[in-house]
């Protein structure tokens, strides 16, 4: 199972059903067999659907469904609060079982990592390791994982997703024509449903023809990811686990509406929630942002993302806020419906390392600026997000939960995942 070029073992592990698993871990008693749902807005029987356990999967809910549409395939579904403190516990659980086998651990999400355990023989055979991981995690946090061991990351997680729940599967590269080449080409892992549709036009559909396709032709139409995925569909992948997060080149917020947003001031106060939470988010790790982008999405789910280039570089929260409204009021029609608004900040470089240009009329206020901004930021990291706020911040939809740790969505979970080998 090793790779004959580098010898290396790879590990994958993915919790299966993580959210609703970790509730089962701690009431078994109340979830434990049942169909039970996580979802942003339980309580007014609203929102979207995060996710399901695979009792309430068998009965057609789904990830991405409203609440309305669960309910109504399956009844008795229990729907749950989302409570993130209590994921990011039992994720720093697993992945301190799994730092115990090799230091060569990345986290890749909340709920899932890669293991590099190509040196861990004193551990025991690779299998061996890997079930004592799988063993472990069910034991000690009473949570179900699949594993796949490969040569490489790619084939790892591609055995991973192969047996849930619970699986556990061994993927060699001479396996890759047997197991993978009849599949569509959205099904290796790194291809999306556009590209898909891209080589589909180009008469490409399975794994097996992306891997006997032209690395020319790919490369022309793709450019270096079509020489990529010709090779990832032979199931070559020399991707290192990385142990240590690499920089964020991106940090984004979205926050799906309960009901239909088509009003301009209500659109602007989302916008100002997201922007704060991102903006705390990249001055927490000290970066400005020379790019703000903004997603819309309307009801039948058709999805714009708009960008704009600032002058200089920002990690003030009204000049990114400005930018974002600015996006918005340019590119959406008057009373359209949305379901869906983010705010993601792009090309991001450390402050120290920032050019900041003074504004010849307000140079003299910006110390003043940053110092209140300083000020605003430590008080809600003593007292709590909710210490400071604006009038504009203040409402009864999603973003405006935004700033509880608790419940707030996933783009803050991998924030702290470093933190597992010292927390708890």
């Amino acid at each position: 199972m090793a790779d004959k070029r580098t010898g290396r073992i790879i590990v994958h592990v993915d919790m299966n059903a993580f959210y609703c698993s970790v509730h089962e871990a701690e009431q078994p008693d109340i979830y434990k067999g049942k169909a039970t749902a996580v979802a942003g807005s339980a309580e007014l029987r609203k929102g979207v659907i995060v996710t399901s356990s695979y009792e309430a999967r068998m009965r057609g809910v789904k990830t991405g469904m409203t609440v309305r549409q669960g309910l109504k395939l399956c009844p008795d579904l229990m729907l749950i609060q989302p409570d993130f403190d209590l994921y990011r516990k039992y994720s720093r659980g697993f992945l301190n079982i799994a730092s115990q086998y090799t230091p060569l651990v990345e986290a890749s999400s909340i709920d899932e990592c890669y293991l590099d355990i190509t040196g861990s023989s004193t551990f025991g055979e690779p299998l061996e390791i890997a079930r004592a991981i799988q063993r472990r995690i069910r034991e000690e946090w009473q949570l179900p994982c699949s594993i796949g061991v490969a040569p490489n990351k790619l084939l790892a997680k591609m055995a991973s997703d192969m047996k849930k729940p619970n699986g556990f599967t061994v993927l060699r590269i001479r396996d890759v024509p047997n197991l993978l080449w009849d599949k569509p080409c959205d099904t290796l892992f790194g291809i999306g449903r556009k590209t898909a549709d891209k080589l589909r036009k180009l008469n490409i559909r399975t794994i097996g023809q992306l891997a006997a396709a032209d690395e020319g032709l790919l490369a022309k139409q793709f450019g270096v990811v079509g020489i990529w995925m010709k090779a990832a569909a032979h199931g070559i992948d020399h991707a290192p686990v990385n142990e240590q997060r690499e920089p964020n080149k991106s940090i984004g917020h979205t926050t799906t509406m309960p009901r239909d947003v088509t009003k301009r001031e209500e659109a602007h106060r989302i916008l100002l929630n997201l922007t704060d939470q991102t903006g705390r988010r990249m001055r927490r790790q000290k970066l400005m942002a020379k790019v703000v982008q903004i997603t819309m999405r309307n009801p039948d789910m058709s999805t714009i993302t708009r960008s704009a280039t600032l002058p200089n570089p920002t990690d003030a929260t009204p000049d990114l806020y400005k930018e974002a409204t600015k996006l918005f009021d340019q590119h959406w029609r008057e009373g359209a419906p949305l379901r869906l608004l983010g705010v993601t900040l792009q090309n991001l470089s450390p402050r120290d390392e920032s050019a900041i240009q003074l504004d010849l009329f307000s140079y003299e206020e910006q110390p003043k600026k940053e110092a209140l901004t300083k000020a605003m930021d430590m008080l809600r990291d003593k007292f709590g997000e909710d210490a400071v706020l604006t009038a504009g911040m203040l409402g009864d939809d999603p973003s405006a939960l935004i700033r509880n740790k608790r419940i707030r969505g996933t783009s803050l979970q991998t924030d702290e995942l470093l933190l597992y080998s010292s927390d708890d």
